[in-house]
């Protein structure tokens, strides 16, 4: 997130344990006036969500914003497709790192910057179960050396 004050509204922890995260991008999001207040409330989901572009256009897949109580008639579906805001460069640029092999445009986060709704976007390869594996096993030494060292500070 490139400065400015933000503030986040959700994040897709699960992208980090199934992707490895080579480059990131911010885009706007066009967004209904009911889904912006959800979105305030922290009702949406990032888990089963991607990005792809079409027709030189950037569209997110997947991100499910629960509908707002008070919205009435102004509701729309949850599930549907949404419309990011890219500069034309930028998504050509990003179509063409798309299109090599085994790379995807998965949104890592949605927050808000002076008062607008941002995704950002990762340029990310997958991980194989081994890297899984792999970055488990890191992240349990880690965890047994950090809790080694704190029982050590208090002998």
């Amino acid at each position: 997130m490139a400065g400015g004050q933000s503030r986040v509204a959700a994040t897709n922890r699960k992208a980090y344990h199934n992707y490895f995260i080579e480059e990131r991008f911010e885009a706007g999001i066009e967004l209904s006036g009911t889904e912006v207040k959800s979105i305030r409330q922290g009702k949406l989901n990032l888990k089963d969500s991607f990005c792809h572009v079409k027709n030189g256009e950037l569209f997110l897949y997947g991100m499910h914003i629960s509908p707002y109580e008070q919205g009435n008639i102004f509701n729309v579906d949850p599930l549907r497709t949404r419309k990011l805001l890219m500069h034309k460069r930028e998504i050509l640029k990003l179509s063409a790192k798309i299109q090599q092999d085994g790379y995807s445009l998965i949104p890592l986060s949605v927050y808000f910057k002076q008062s607008k709704v941002k995704v950002e976007l990762g340029l990310a390869r997958g991980k194989k179960l081994y890297d899984k594996r792999a970055s488990a096993a890191e992240r349990d030494a880690k965890r047994d050396m950090d809790r080694a060292m704190k029982t050590q500070r208090y002998r």
